[in-house]
């Protein structure tokens, strides 16, 4: 490991509080590594208080959840890993346009402008939130059975039931919005330039049976940056959920782990385009 890369920022995605990534940050942290996992801003209460009084998600939208990982990301003395589930996934690419972060990796990443993918299961598992138009300022829970058909499809239903009591809030539904309809704004928070050349590393994991984010949907996102000679990975995984750690997840966070530290650049991103591809010329998306 290198010394120059010792820190991890796990950002968590929608429905979900730090929490959803402690198994995740256990195995880091026995690795020798700096793991920090914030929540995003008025989540620091955790899952029962946000169930008890989830006003704080209401204030929420996209802009102020990057805004509060960028500032984490620019205190720290070194540049981190920043790896991200779900919409987190999104936070991470948006944090890696603005030149922050060693190398990212987005867990099942949700998508941004110019990636069109919507498929009815994703519909279907928003539906509790983007079925009514005026939602947008309120925070709106899923029940055991909207739970289990989003996030934790593979498992058996009192599995699932377990997970939903330690694991979900409610949404923030601002922040949803602004995912899910960002190709309809012309300057949404949600949108990066896909040709950037001095991007740090990009890895997109996909899950084979996921409901939210749909392989096909997170491929394509990968293949959007498929123009920038930065750095761009994908790779899926067979018979998985959405949720990041469902039986078997330690392979998918030792190949998250492998793969960055491998790509990492320890200095951060190339502040200005390198006179040489980083990799290989367009058309340089890596299928693993």
């Amino acid at each position: 490991m290198s010394d120059a890369v010792d820190t991890i920022v796990l950002i968590h995605g929608l429905w979900m509080t730090p929490r959803s990534w402690e198994s995740w940050e256990e195995r880091y942290q026995s690795r020798g590594y700096t793991v920090l996992a914030p929540a995003w801003p008025g989540l620091e209460g955790g899952v029962e208080a946000l169930r008890h009084d989830p006003t704080p998600l209401r204030k929420l939208d996209l802009a102020k959840v990057v805004a509060r990982y960028e500032q984490i990301i620019r205190a720290l003395e070194g540049t981190p890993i920043v790896v991200g589930h779900s919409i987190g996934g999104t936070v991470v690419q948006l944090l890696l346009n603005r030149g922050l972060g060693a190398c990212g990796v987005g867990v099942a990443s949700a998508t941004l402008k110019g990636v069109p993918d919507l498929p009815l299961s994703t519909l279907r598992s928003s539906l509790p939130v983007l079925g009514r138009p005026f939602n947008r300022g309120r925070a709106t829970g899923l029940s055991a059975r909207q739970f289990h058909y989003a996030f934790a499809n593979t498992l058996s239903r009192q599995h699932s039931d377990e997970l939903y009591e330690r694991q979900h809030v409610p949404a923030a539904n601002a922040v949803l919005f602004d995912v899910a309809f960002a190709n309809l704004h012309r300057r949404p928070t949600a949108s990066v330039d896909f040709r950037k050349p001095g991007r740090a590393p990009l890895l997109f994991i996909a899950f084979e049976n996921d409901h939210i984010v749909p392989s096909k949907a997170s491929r394509h996102n990968a293949e959007r940056y498929d123009a920038s000679t930065a750095i761009v990975a994908f790779k899926a995984f067979p018979g998985r959920p959405h949720f990041p750690a469902v039986r078997g997840w330690e392979e998918v966070a030792d190949f998250a782990l492998a793969w960055a530290t491998a790509n990492a650049m320890p200095n951060g991103p190339l502040t200005e385009p390198s006179p040489m591809p980083v990799t290989s010329p367009k058309g340089a998306l890596h299928i693993l």
